[in-house]
């Protein structure tokens, strides 16, 4: 009896849609550091990812070893490139910072901050070293941009919960580093902070409950490089709902939404490595229609894809339908 009652539970609380409804929004991740993988001029990109196919929500990642690449010597020519045109075009804008941002390794952390690191002796010393480093480049990179109006959330770390992943890179999470960034960040600007988690394999309620807003990717098509051959997870749109639904439960409703739709392949090698028929057997225009189509029945109604520099990159090689079908989400009237 207990078994079938917790089973009714399940299905009840699957069933239920929690989205706020409305129209479905979309923007999308831009980053001069995967241009810089795919050997893309980066402003070109930039500017047609905005002009042509005029995307309207950004989020923008101050990658550290770009912002800060000597010691207290920062480089802000390509962020304030961005958020300058952006603003003009009355895009809004998410900035992520921290020590963990989107791209493979996951953890950027700047040469100079591995050097000197290097020369300090004890774990302890290191830690408190790298944490004073690293809360400073924040403050530095919030101070700096906080003055636009256009800037939504402030995101602060990518998915610091997912352990897991690139752990030779990331190391073990330091929650109290985590915490002490979260304050920093509300104390420098009164923005909202967003703290994301995976999708797939994320628990949700340690970074949902952090943050005032809460992001999640969302990922069909995987080559874990541990199995060897490409999968696609096995879930519906209800698993997200689900989980969703139980984090709400718990800590109360806040803004959520899913921040990196995969629209690009997942892939063993770099991009530019893999030759495109495997790149498009990975993640061909029917995919791309299927990532879109799954996301809308997760209950969320806004998303960023992953992916408009790869996009752009094949259109350069002679195959724009990804491009072309990215237009009629940011470009409604497009289709007519």
């Amino acid at each position: 009896m207990a078994v079938a009652a917790a089973f009714f539970v399940f299905f009840f609380i699957l069933s239920f849609d929690f989205s706020s409804g409305g129209d479905l929004r979309y923007g999308v991740s831009f980053s001069r550091f995967h241009t810089d993988e795919l050997g893309l001029d980066w402003r070109e990109t930039y500017l047609a990812i905005q002009n042509d196919l005029g995307v309207k929500n950004f989020r923008f990642s101050a990658h550290w070893p770009a912002t800060e690449p000597e010691k207290d010597k920062y480089n802000f020519t390509e962020l304030d490139f961005q958020m300058a045109e952006a603003h003009s075009s009355g895009a809004s804008v998410i900035l992520a910072v921290g020590r963990r941002l989107p791209g493979w390794p996951e953890c950027h952390e700047p040469e100079w901050l591995k050097i000197e690191s290097g020369k300090l002796k004890g774990e302890s010393e290191i830690k408190k070293f790298k944490n004073e480093r690293v809360l400073k480049y924040i403050e530095t990179v919030v101070n700096r941009y906080k003055s636009y109006d256009n800037i939504i959330y402030w995101q602060v770390e990518n998915e610091p919960f997912l352990t897991g992943f690139s752990r030779s890179a990331c190391g073990p999470l330091d929650k109290s580093l985590l915490d002490e960034e979260i304050a920093l960040v509300r104390f420098l600007d009164n923005r909202p902070v967003l703290i994301t988690d995976s999708g797939e394999i994320g628990d949700w309620l340690r970074a949902y409950s952090r943050g005032d807003v809460f992001g999640t990717s969302l990922y069909l098509y995987v080559w874990p490089r541990s199995l060897g051959f490409p999968i696609r997870y096995p879930i519906t749109p209800g698993f997200f709902r689900l989980k969703h639904n139980i984090t709400r439960l718990v800590f109360g409703p806040k803004p959520s939404f899913i921040v990196e739709l995969s629209a690009e392949p997942w892939l063993l090698q770099p991009i530019v490595e893999t030759p495109i028929e495997v790149q498009l057997d990975r993640m061909s225009t029917d995919k791309f229609n299927e990532m879109i189509d799954f996301s809308a029945k997760t209950g969320f109604n806004g998303f960023y894809l992953w992916g408009a520099e790869w996009w752009y990159w094949l259109k350069l090689q002679g195959y724009p339908e990804h491009w072309e079908r990215a237009k009629e989400l940011f470009q409604p009237s497009s289709m007519n």
